[in-house]
């Protein structure tokens, strides 16, 4: 497990791109109803959008994008749709990992695997299996995922292993257990189709993460709509505590571009 910095106990550096991206992909849905299509038409054309994101990223110099697929909370949703997701997801994995691999793709999921059909739980384990050793850009679905879970599944663990730290125990001790230890804390927070809030998602590594709200759905997010996102974290001064007069002459991120934008406007 990697050692990864945390935004309450070090400063992290501020880049001009965002190193980890966080996004919940919202309004597939809505989508769909406002074309008067069943939801899983919806869903079907998201796929799209992930394709067109990941890829967006990956040009970028984004290092890590971690996207909400499926809440521990979605079970609550229809059978029907919750049936197609989990056949979408796998049609997903047998149709994209291999590309994802050839586009140097690391492939991860975070969450509850225990109520996935074996099936899937064998796909996404080779999945990652093939991808482990890719570089260019890490990919993780949160599946069947919450941000609460993952903290308490996360202390149960780590007092498993260390049953000493009942006694107390630190930021530094809990870290390597929780679902998101090998990538970064997210720089962005993403939510798309018009809801402003964080819906149980990434919950303890968002304590720092500059949130952005669009109305745009889900199917409709592409490349350029990643880039107005990325503008309006450059704008963001992030201070982690500090003043803005203790930050140094170049950390502003306002006068920051992103390089090679699509249209934006």
């Amino acid at each position: 497990m990697t050692n990864i910095a945390s935004s309450t106990l070090e400063i992290p550096e501020a880049r001009r791109v965002p190193r980890h991206v966080a996004i919940i992909m919202d309004g597939n849905g809505r989508w769909a109803k406002q074309r008067y299509l069943p939801r899983v038409a919806g869903h079907q054309r998201g796929m799209e959008a992930v394709r067109n994101v990941v890829r967006a990223c990956g040009e970028r110099g984004v290092e890590y994008l971690t996207l909400f697929a499926f809440s521990s909370e979605n079970w609550r949703r229809p059978a029907e749709e919750v049936s197609f997701l989990m056949q979408l997801f796998v049609m997903a994995l047998e149709q994209e990992v291999g590309k994802l691999h050839e586009n140097g793709v690391r492939f991860k999921v975070i969450g509850d695997l225990s109520r996935f059909e074996p099936k899937l739980t064998r796909l996404i384990r080779e999945a990652e299996a093939l991808t482990a050793y890719n570089h260019r850009l890490t990919l993780s679905i949160a599946a069947n995922y919450g941000g609460r879970w993952d903290v308490l599944q996360a202390v149960n663990r780590m007092l498993g292993e260390h049953p000493e730290l009942a006694a107390g125990f630190n930021e530094r001790d809990l870290a390597p257990y929780l679902a998101l230890n090998y990538a970064p804390e997210p720089d962005l927070f993403i939510r798309t189709g018009g809801e402003q809030r964080i819906s149980n998602f990434v919950l303890w590594q968002l304590a720092y993460t500059e949130l952005y709200f669009t109305d745009t759905l889900w199917p409709d997010f592409d490349a350029a709509a990643l880039d107005r996102a990325i503008i309006s974290y450059q704008q963001r001064e992030r201070r982690f505590g500090r003043t803005s007069e203790q930050l140094p002459a170049d950390a502003g991120l306002a006068t920051l571009r992103v390089e090679n934008l699509s249209d934006a406007d």
